[in-house]
């Protein structure tokens, strides 16, 4: 495989970089939430079917896969949740230390291409096995939007006992959950929660 390969094909834009690249921090999200850290199903990236799974809508990512790039991406996992814990303690030298070191570790290329007869344009381009393909467009993808959306923007769930990781790009900026379902959780324990406070009250 040749540094021309599968993040050439994926990271491949015509205008803006930012909005291609963005969607790639999701892989950094959808990584770290494999874990087993209170939510049901234990870990998911125990296994190679886990892996599979991981990346099955992801054609650039899906080939080629091997056991050792399950044992990269489980170490990785850590790597990343260092980076949101960091960014929702507000840490931001922190978080900028921990993703400038997985961009130095795992770096994309730009490069103009002007193949079949299309204007000139920019490929992202990275060579390694899947995991370093996988790492490269996460880091990536959180430094774009590290850049358009800030720190905060970076969060770890409320939802006790869930530590399951976000990227809010809500309009009013106070997405506080990984998930619909851990916001539901979170509301109907605080219901029961002011129910019981009010019963005793009365």
């Amino acid at each position: 495989m040749n540094g021309t390969s599968l993040l050439q094909k994926s990271y491949h834009h015509s205008g803006d970089s930012r909005v291609d690249l963005s969607s790639y921090a999701e892989l950094a999200v959808r990584l770290v939430n494999t874990a087993s850290l209170g939510h049901e199903g234990g870990d998911q990236l125990a296994s190679m079917d886990g892996l599979r799974t991981l990346v099955a809508d992801r054609e650039h990512l899906n080939h080629g896969i091997s056991r050792s790039d399950l044992d990269a991406l489980r170490m990785l996992r850590d790597e990343f949740r260092g980076f949101f814990v960091a960014c929702s303690q507000g840490n931001g030298a922190d978080a900028a230390d921990r993703l400038n070191e997985l961009l130095i570790q795992y770096p994309v290329h730009p490069q103009l291409s002007g193949h079949d007869g299309q204007p000139w344009h920019v490929h992202y381009t990275e060579s390694g096995s899947m995991a370093d393909i996988y790492a490269a467009g996460a880091a990536m993808g959180l430094a774009v939007r590290l850049t358009e959306l800030g720190l905060e923007r970076f969060g770890v769930c409320q939802a006790a006992p869930c530590s399951g990781v976000f990227v809010d790009t809500s309009a009013n900026r106070t997405r506080r959950y990984c998930s619909d379902r851990c916001a539901s959780r979170a509301n109907v324990i605080a219901y029961r929660a002011r129910k019981r406070e009010e019963e005793s009250q009365t």
